[in-house]
């Protein structure tokens, strides 16, 4: 294992520990505080949760890809479709949590309207062109792969 790739696994790790401690110490909390601030819309507490679990799987999935291509570049292989296709993923992981909080956007201005914060808009909407920004880095990554992956495959040809 290189030296670079060991430091940027341990990044990689270290982002999803986080979220896995939201995910199981503070996401209940913030759905049962959502349902005592909207004691009439006590029922979107499941799906609000729902959603938030759906995009932290998205998100450990994502993780996942990450990890895939440092052992891609680990194995001098970066060079692959094998590369292409974990930053393809990473791009769709990046959009799928993207559109889940455009989805749920309106929960949380149920929420801030309730709790009068409207922080919690700014928060959605940070995690909404965070998630564009990083779709299209992918993007741009995955094309410039593809793009020397065939100069690559065009000079080994070439006698």
């Amino acid at each position: 294992m290189k030296r670079e790739t060991l430091f940027l696994k341990i990044a990689v790790v270290l982002m999803g520990l986080p979220v896995l401690a939201l995910c199981i110490f503070v996401l209940p909390r913030i759905a049962e505080y959502f349902a005592e601030l909207n004691p009439n819309l006590d029922f979107l507490q499941y799906p609000f949760l729902i959603g938030l679990y759906l995009t932290a799987l998205v998100f450990f999935y994502a993780l996942y890809q990450s990890v895939k291509l440092l052992r891609y570049i680990d194995k001098n292989q970066a060079f692959s479709e094998l590369s292409v296709k974990a930053l393809k993923n990473i791009k769709y992981c990046a959009i799928t949590i993207g559109a889940l909080y455009v989805v749920f956007m309106p929960l949380l201005y149920l929420m801030a309207e309730a709790d009068d914060a409207p922080g919690i808009i700014l928060i959605g909407m940070v995690i909404i062109f965070g998630c564009m920004v990083i779709a299209v880095f992918a993007a741009v990554l995955q094309k410039l792969l593809k793009n020397a992956i065939d100069i690559k495959s065009e000079n080994d040809l070439t006698i």
